[in-house]
């Protein structure tokens, strides 16, 4: 599995790896950014348990999503999964390291279309 974690590219060799270099990069984020982050990440986690296969997730596509202390609403996220992209909306509850996320709940929305990808800053 691949990520993108703040222009950097982790590459998921093994889970205990991956998880000690995903949390020293966390680390290095701005808690904001960082809470998106481990959002971003949880909500690929979850749809994937779903039989999906979310391989990208974006807490900021067609609305910038609210930052409440620990909590981050994304009503306009979105994921792609199969090369298609989806609408999302999630509520998620981080610690307040913001390393870790306490609760996740989600809604999946309709596809996206290829043609509105350019304007959401979607890409294949």
């Amino acid at each position: 599995m691949i990520f993108l974690l703040g222009g950097l590219l982790l590459l998921a060799s093994s889970a205990l790896a991956a998880d000690a270099r995903l949390l020293a990069n966390l680390r290095r984020l701005d808690p904001s950014l960082r809470l998106e982050q481990i959002c971003d990440l949880e909500a690929m986690n979850q749809l994937s348990r779903r039989g999906f296969d979310a391989d990208r997730a974006k807490s900021n596509v067609s609305v910038s999503p609210i930052h409440n202390g620990d909590i981050l609403i994304a009503n306009g996220a979105a994921f792609r999964s199969r090369g298609n992209w989806y609408h999302l909306s999630f509520v998620c509850v981080g610690t307040p390291d913001h390393l870790h996320v306490k609760s996740f709940r989600y809604m999946i929305g309709r596809m996206i279309p290829q043609s509105k990808w350019s304007s959401l800053d979607l890409w294949r």
